[in-house]
């Protein structure tokens, strides 16, 4: 008996796509104008809106004197430091140019980005320390002579301390969240005596105590004004940041651990290769907000006498040559505050779109 031929199928029909004013409209209609309670939402809000803008646009365009900020641009950048060292900050803002570049195309090409992430991991790591190294100098030596960090200001300085802070306080943090979890009631306790003691007090209380407690602990060794703030940024936010990691920790479930011990894995490795690394991608955004809420605590240093970029703000409006200029000069440094808060933000955000974390719409 012959094979009968199967029935074609019926053609799909596909929906044409609608032109994208006709979407723009479909939007408004169904996010701003949906119910009469929502339109009069939206006129208000509008109309505040226009309200606020047009103040400021015609406060900065008619009344504000913004001569303050192009003549002392350069102490924004790098305070007091030597000018004729500038070629030091010039080669380190040439290089993180170039980093921020190819991270920023890594980051856009999905199928490009994870190769290249890979190499872009050490030059990153890298970056800080000679940075560090670079702005320091060599104590003796003609071609990079040593500069004190009393010179160090600006907006050089509040990156620095960032940076270091940042640098530090994730593997502190991730330390102290598994001490806290430790079956050793010795480092438990110490960890938890650590982290508990650090949240409840203020951070203006721990940089002045690294100020004035560290040269007690350490009789006989200088320690720099700077790096005693690195200090205590650093063991602040490590506070924080074990608290973040043994929250991810403890959304792992029972049977990561038990999958692991099944394949002959050690607990150290289980922690190492399997555990820790699915605790952090799940708390990647509360690792990078607290990385910007550090970001502006730096701002904190001022109260020590060291001149980050809030610093050398101080210090301008209190000059009598720019005397009332205060709304400009404190405004240009918050949307530097912003710029930086923001870039770390998407950062983050693109991060998570590249691990899968990130919810379809």
């Amino acid at each position: 008996m012959a094979a009968t031929a199967p029935a074609p199928r019926a053609a799909v029909r596909v929906r044409p796509k609608d032109p994208w004013p006709r979407r723009t409209v479909d939007w408004l209609v169904k996010n701003l104008f949906s119910s009469w309670f929502n339109t009069l939402l939206t006129l208000v809000s509008l109309w505040v809106i226009y309200f606020t803008v047009t103040r400021v646009w015609r406060w900065a365009t008619e009344t504000a004197v913004w001569a303050v900020i192009p003549a002392n641009f350069q102490l924004f950048l790098v305070g007091v430091y030597p000018r004729d060292q500038l070629w030091r900050f010039h080669v380190i803002l040439g290089v993180f140019a170039v980093l921020t570049a190819l991270s920023v195309a890594a980051a856009l090409n999905r199928d490009f980005g994870r190769k290249a992430m890979r190499w872009l991991v050490t030059p990153w790591l890298l970056f800080l320390p000679g940075s560090m190294f670079l702005l320091w100098g060599l104590p003796g030596s003609e071609t990079l002579p040593h500069v004190q960090t009393s010179s160090w200001g600006g907006l050089t300085l509040t990156l620095v301390l960032a940076a270091v802070g940042i640098a530090g306080s994730l593997p502190i943090g991730i330390l102290l969240a598994l001490g806290r979890r430790s079956s050793l009631p010795v480092i438990s306790v110490f960890s938890t005596f650590f982290i508990e003691t650090v949240r409840g007090t203020p951070l203006v209380a721990i940089i002045f105590m690294a100020h004035l407690m560290v040269p007690i602990f350490l009789p006989g060794v200088t320690i720099d004004r700077v790096i005693r703030a690195m200090i205590g940024l650093t063991l602040f936010t490590s506070a924080y940041m074990a608290e973040n990691v043994r929250g991810g920790l403890q959304s792992i479930p029972k049977g990561q651990y038990e999958a692991a011990q099944a394949l002959g894995m050690s607990p150290a490795l289980t922690m190492i290769l399997v555990i820790l690394p699915q605790a952090l991608r799940s708390v990647l955004p509360s690792i990078v907000g607290q990385f910007i809420s550090l970001f502006k605590d730096t701002s904190l240093v001022a109260i020590i006498g060291l001149m980050d970029l809030l610093g050398i703000a101080r210090s301008i409006t209190a000059n009598p040559a720019w005397a009332g200029l205060q709304a400009e000069t404190f405004l240009f440094i918050a949307i530097i505050y912003w710029i930086f808060c923001f870039a770390l933000s998407y950062g983050s955000r693109r991060l998570e779109r590249m691990l899968g974390l990130e919810r379809p719409s």
